[in-house]
């Protein structure tokens, strides 16, 4: 018989804490259309919750993550919220920030801001798939996360942390090759070389790569500095924070 409590018992048996009508039919075997009257019940005494239309989750779930891939499941965790899963730094946002080929307005879900990155198709790559059975979520991995954060650091925390989570961490050096020039951000990879020349990273390919990137045109150093400071013609940089400075952000 098809009573709320059979719809609960049933979520409980398939593990499903969030959901969709595809999802649940995938996994249940049945379709949701036919529980409906009895989710509506569930949602109406507050024993399901809708995420947005369509997407469901029981009232006591609120992994932001998990549920951050349902608001856009083409996308994946990114920029500051994937430094901080990877333990690449130590700075904590409130916002969720994930990247999508699509246009979405940000939404707060359950007291949660999620701020969603558009970007081209071709720059979805490097993701990963993190947790387990309904709760996994896709997550970009740490080269192609610290790319993504110097290509637009403005959702990446403050820039001192960016360098910070860049010079301090071991990387895949290929991998950062890859998807460096995936993201495709010139001034990007000219200050991620230059940061790995001056704090003599074992990145020798790398290096080699973002110097094959320079060009007659001069790059800020630090984008949300005031254009200031000596150029640096051999990176096509305009050191706007003194060396010393930059330096001295791997103790950030």
């Amino acid at each position: 018989m098809k009573t709320p409590e059979a719809l609960l018992k049933l979520l409980e048996q398939h593990e499903l804490d969030i959901f969709t009508a595809a999802s649940f039919g995938t996994v249940v075997g049945e379709a949701l259309d036919e529980w409906m009257t009895q989710l509506r019940t569930l949602v109406r005494n507050e024993l399901i919750n809708i995420i947005e239309k369509g997407k469901y989750c029981r009232h006591n779930f609120r992994n932001e993550y998990v549920i951050g891939n349902y608001l856009a499941p083409d996308g994946a965790i990114a920029y500051w919220s994937a430094l901080n899963l990877h333990g690449l730094t130590e700075q904590i946002s409130n916002t969720i920030f994930i990247q999508t080929a699509k246009l979405k307005r940000d939404k707060t879900v359950f007291g949660v801001r999620y701020q969603f990155i558009k970007v081209k198709q071709e720059k979805i790559a490097g993701v990963e798939t993190a947790g387990y059975g309904n709760h996994s979520y896709k997550i970009t991995g740490k080269e192609k996360t610290i790319a993504d954060c110097f290509d637009l650091p403005e959702h990446g925390g403050e820039f001192p942390g960016i360098v910070r989570a860049f010079v301090t961490n071991e990387w895949n050096e290929q991998k950062l090759i890859e998807y460096a020039e995936i993201v495709n951000n010139v001034a990007a990879i000219k200050r991620m070389g230059y940061l790995a020349e001056i704090f003599d990273l074992p990145l020798r390919h790398f290096i080699e790569f973002a110097k094959g990137k320079v060009t007659k045109t001069i790059s800020l150093f630090d984008n949300a500095t005031e254009g200031k400071g000596t150029y640096l013609t051999s990176w096509g940089l305009r050191l706007n924070i003194n060396k010393d400075d930059i330096l001295a952000m791997k103790y950030y």
